[in-house]
């Protein structure tokens, strides 16, 4: 048995494939995922942006920071779920191929931010053109992260 064959296989895949009331909680999950990450992120790149100024960035970056992390975690094991239902299919879907790559790439940049003191300064409410670059590089590469994942329905 190959690893697709077992991820189908794996009864968590069974139950959402044979459960329309199953498969609609952890659909709703996963956006509840995807709003929580890219509701919180956006926000906090366009601040480190430069935007909404008159907000301390001391204030809202931990909340937001710990809101996109469990947004993030939330949808990606809701999506690995879901991917397991037909994974021969969405490994065949050239969207969710630029899906997963765009995703490696926005996670990458997370840890490229946070390995250079990213927290320390937004606590501080210090930013350089560097957090800048970063910010704009997460708001660009998680709104195409979203948008390469409508886009594998319509494949």
């Amino acid at each position: 048995m190959d690893v697709l064959t077992g991820l189908a296989a794996w009864p968590g895949a069974v139950l959402i494939r044979q459960s329309g009331t199953a498969y609609l909680f952890v659909n709703a999950a996963h956006i509840l995922g995807i709003g929580l990450l890219v509701g919180a992120i956006l926000p906090l790149d366009l601040r480190v942006l430069g935007f909404f100024r008159a907000v301390p960035l001391a204030v809202i970056a931990a909340f937001l920071t710990r809101a996109a992390g469990f947004g993030l975690a939330l949808a990606l094991s809701t999506g690995f779920w879901l991917f397991t239902v037909k994974p021969d299919e969405y490994l065949a879907n050239e969207a969710f191929l630029w899906k997963l790559g765009l995703l490696a790439f926005a996670i990458a940049n997370i840890g490229l931010q946070h390995a250079g003191g990213y927290r320390r300064a937004l606590a501080s409410g210090m930013v350089t053109a560097a957090m800048r670059f970063r910010a704009a590089v997460s708001a660009t590469l998680w709104l195409a992260t979203l948008l390469a994942g409508r886009w594998i329905g319509f494949l």
